[in-house]
């Protein structure tokens, strides 16, 4: 079984950074994609970036140039890095991986519950 545990968010001012961490653990044999979505109250959930294992990362026009998405392989652990937080940014924020338990194995897509950021004006 595997497992995601975000922390990192928080209430920070306009202009502020927070980095998000998203824990994975449990029998993972590889990570192949990566990316985190957000929920703001009364919306769809989006997606604000995603990354595949080796390659380049995507992001959002909303959050280009602010924040970045990364990987520890060694703690199989993501970041999100929000930087020039706005307003807008609030919300909860999920992270996602695709993820072979086994050598050969299938892909199966593992969620997170979830970190509130909020960013005050």
């Amino acid at each position: 079984q595997v497992q995601l545990v975000e922390s990192g968010g928080g209430l920070v001012q306009a202009g502020g950074s927070l980095r998000l961490s998203c824990a994975a653990s449990g029998n993972i044999f590889s990570i192949n994609t990566m990316a985190w979505y957000r929920q703001a109250p009364g919306n769809q959930r989006e997606w604000v970036a995603s990354r595949v294992s080796g390659g380049a990362s995507n992001y959002a026009d909303s959050v280009k140039g602010r924040f970045a998405i990364s990987i520890d392989n060694t703690k199989n652990t993501i970041y999100l890095q929000m930087n020039n937080l706005k307003p807008e940014d609030t919300g909860v924020y999920y992270c996602t991986i695709q993820a072979r338990t086994s050598a050969g194995g299938r892909r199966n897509e593992y969620w997170g519950q979830g970190t509130q950021v909020s960013v005050s004006s």
